[in-house]
This record gives structure tokens, C-alpha cells and sequence, in this order.
């Protein structure tokens, strides 16, 4: 066989850690009771006990987090803490969910908690990180283990600036060499990954406005503060204006969500409210953001006679894959499932607290295909009737294990 056709054949028969069907079965069950009870951010008590409980039984010995939520759960390491030794990788998935209702209305394990939705995927994420711990657990007892790996069951990503800065302050990552981390990704098929060196999501922070005035009738707009039209040429100029005072290549994206102002129509308000997000492909750019962004409104608040309150909310900045360990989930992939299960992704616009970790130690994030391959619709991240071909969960498994049983060096 010739090594062009090795690498394109699925499976490396020299890896151990297949996933056994008995537990693919219950990982499946696992995501669906997941699913049907979603949890908001430091709110995920339900999910944290549910997962505590499933490793218990596996005989490992999880540790809630001091936040209150979630967990962290060593596999290969003896006692309460890691001492040195081996150098460790951790895989961690995020574990709440968002507050939009499900839409799915024919599915048998919809949501049954109103307004409340794993829209995310952060379900299929967590039964991964599960599952790999379990493959991983039983084959440390058998000594096939060359690494110690921890397990990071993350609260409150969906909450800026993301659960994950409360995680690392609680230790998380002493020990920690390499982390690594899937997404769900809608517009790729399930068997396949999609990776990206460097740059893979944006930065992205919360901007809230208050605008003031003192009001008065429409009819005499010239003699008080026209807060409507104000609020409007900071809706409409703001992004324009910053985009023009970065580097374009930045990808500096200013949108607005929400807009409120007044309760009649002869009546010019004394108060208006805007919120939205500013968002960035580039981390320097984002570094200048605040500044930039509050100058900016408070130049157009000035040319109309408004006063500005401005609530700049840092959020995350992007998720930076370091090429050495994308370089160890392609190997991975490729030794589970063949070259072609990996694709090559864009950088999107996306935010993911995941960025926070690898302000401390490099890690990689990978994009997990969880569209059934023919299906034509497409149905979008945050979206009421977002779902995943669970056949995602066995190839997210299959991709960790595989990762943390190559060689450490690589």
C-alpha cells in the first residue's frame, strides 16, 4: 500500500479506545436528558450533579468547582492533584445553555424547560468530554495511558465575559501543558472536523448606551435636544466611523441589537437606550476597541446635545489555535477517521470564552460536524430548532481519545 493511501484510510488499528456501542448508546441518552433539561449560566446545578455522577461511577473522583458549578476530574493522576510528571492535557467542554425557547416541536427530547435551550450545542459538547473521560478512565487501568488528562466541565460560557476567567482562578490549569475543545458546526457533516492554525472565532464585548436630554414637543425640536435623531446617528454612524479609524483588515464590526426610546408620537423623550456588540478579528484592534468605540459616540452625543453614559463590557477576546496542537488533532482525526475527515474552516465572527485558556497555555479548538451529510436545510447556532446528528458525539470521542494517547511530544 503506498503511504498515500495509507492516509486516506480510515482507523488506525494500532490505537486502542474505539468507542464500545453499549456506551455510545448511553452517551446518546446522556445528551438527550441534557437537552431536555437545559440550565442558564451558574445555574447548571442539574448538569453538574449528572455528570459528577456518571464519573463516580467510573470510579474517578470529579471535584465541583469552587464557582459552584461544574467541575474538574483527573484521569492517570494519583491523589487529589496533579505533582508533576507526565505533562497533561485537559479537554474542556462548556455545560449551560441559552434563554430562547425550543422550537423543535416534533422532537421526543425537546427542551421541557420553558424559554430555556441547548441551542449551542454545549450538550453534545459536554457528553464528548464525557465520553473521552470514560474511554480514557479504562484505559488507564489497563496501563495504556501514556499521559495524565483532565476534564474541564465549564460553567457560564454564554455570559460575558465567559465563565471560563472564574474556572482558571480555580486552578484549573496547574499541570496543564496542552487544552483542547470542540465546537458544534452546523454547516459541516457529521465525520468530519474542521481546523484552522491561528485565528478561529472573533473577539467579542457588550456595548450598552444611555442617551439624554430634556425633552420637549416635536414641534420645537430646535430648542431642546432632538434625542431620537441622535440615538439614530449613533446607530447609523458609530459603525462606520470605527471602521474607518482601524485597519481594515481588523474586521472591526459595531451592531446593534436593541434600540428604545419614548412613548408618543408629538413627545420628543428625554431618555434613549441602545445595546449591541462590537466585535473583532483582530486581537491588537481589539486591545483599542473600548477607547475607540466610546470616542466615537461620545462625539456624535456631542454634536447633537446629548449626554452619554456608555457601558463598554469587555467580553473575549479571539480563540488563537497554536499550530503544534491543531497539528495533534489533525494527527488525531486522521488516525481515527482518515485525512478527509478533516477540513480546513474560516475565522468567524463568533465568540467562545475558550480564548481565556489560551491566554495561559496554547490549545486548540475544532470545529465538530454535526449536520446529517445530505440534509439541505441548515439550521443555525442560537437558533430555536438547532439540532446535532448524534452520530457527532462517537467522532468527537474518537478524535480526544486519540489525542490524548499520541505520543506527548508531538
Amino acid at each position: 500500500m503506498s503511504p498515500e493511501s495509507e492516509a486516506d484510510n480510515p482507523g488506525d488499528a494500532a490505537l486502542p479506545g474505539t468507542l464500545p456501542e453499549a456506551l455510545r448508546d448511553e452517551l446518546v441518552a446522556f445528551r438527550r436528558d441534557l437537552h431536555m433539561h437545559p440550565e442558564l449560566g451558574n445555574q447548571e446545578f442539574r448538569t453538574t450533579a449528572a455528570i459528577k455522577e456518571r464519573l463516580e461511577r467510573a470510579g474517578l473522583r470529579p471535584r465541583v468547582l469552587a464557582v459552584g458549578t461544574g467541575l474538574v476530574c483527573d484521569i492517570g493522576v494519583e491523589g487529589e492533584q496533579w505533582a508533576g510528571g507526565p505533562p497533561m492535557l485537559a479537554l474542556r467542554a462548556d455545560i449551560d445553555a441559552l434563554p430562547i425557547p425550543d422550537m423543535k416541536t416534533e422532537c421526543p427530547y425537546r427542551s421541557t424547560v420553558p424559554d430555556r435551550a441547548h441551542a449551542c450545542g454545549h450538550d453534545v459538547h459536554t457528553t464528548v468530554v464525557l465520553g473521552a473521560g470514560l474511554v480514557l478512565a479504562d484505559l488507564h487501568r489497563q496501563g495504556l495511558l501514556p499521559r495524565p488528562v483532565r476534564l474541564i466541565f465549564q460553567p457560564a460560557e454564554e455570559v460575558l465575559p465567559g465563565g471560563a476567567a472564574d474556572v482558571i482562578e480555580c486552578g484549573v490549569l496547574d499541570g496543564v501543558e496542552r487544552i483542547v475543545a470542540v465546537h458544534c458546526d452546523p454547516r459541516v457533516d457529521v465525520g468530519k472536523v474542521g481546523l484552522r492554525e491561528g485565528a478561529i472565532t472573533s473577539a467579542c464585548d457588550r456595548l450598552e448606551v444611555a442617551l439624554g436630554g430634556p425633552g420637549g414637543h416635536t414641534a420645537r425640536p430646535h430648542l431642546t435636544t432632538d434625542l431620537v435623531t441622535a440615538a439614530a446617528r449613533v446607530v447609523t454612524d458609530v459603525p462606520a466611523l470605527v471602521a474607518r479609524r482601524v485597519d481594515s483588515r481588523s474586521g472591526i464590526a459595531v451592531t446593534w441589537g436593541r434600540i428604545e426610546s419614548g412613548h408618543a408620537p408629538n413627545v420628543i423623550p428625554q431618555h434613549a437606550e441602545l445595546s449591541g456588540t462590537v466585535r473583532c478579528l483582530d486581537i491588537n484592534a481589539w486591545r483599542q476597541a473600548p477607547d475607540l468605540v466610546v470616542a466615537v459616540i461620545d462625539e456624535i452625543a456631542n454634536l447633537h446635545r446629548a449626554k452619554s453614559e456608555i457601558n463598554y463590557v469587555r467580553g473575549v477576546p479571539p480563540v488563537v489555535n497554536d499550530p503544534g496542537v491543531t497539528e495533534l488533532l489533525r494527527d488525531a482525526m486522521t488516525a481515527r477517521r482518515g485525512a478527509d475527515s478533516v477540513n480546513g474552516t474560516e475565522q468567524s465572527l463568533g465568540g467562545e470564552d475558550f480564548s481565556w485558556y489560551l491566554e495561559h497555555v496554547p490549545g486548540a479548538m475544532a470545529r465538530l460536524g454535526v449536520r446529517t451529510p445530505g440534509e439541505l436545510i441548515v439550521r443555525d447556532l442560537h437558533q430555536g430548532d438547532f439540532d446535532a446528528d448524534e452520530a457527532a458525539i462517537e467522532v468527537g470521542v474518537e478524535m480526544f481519545t486519540a489525542a490524548a494517547l499520541l505520543a506527548p511530544g508531538r
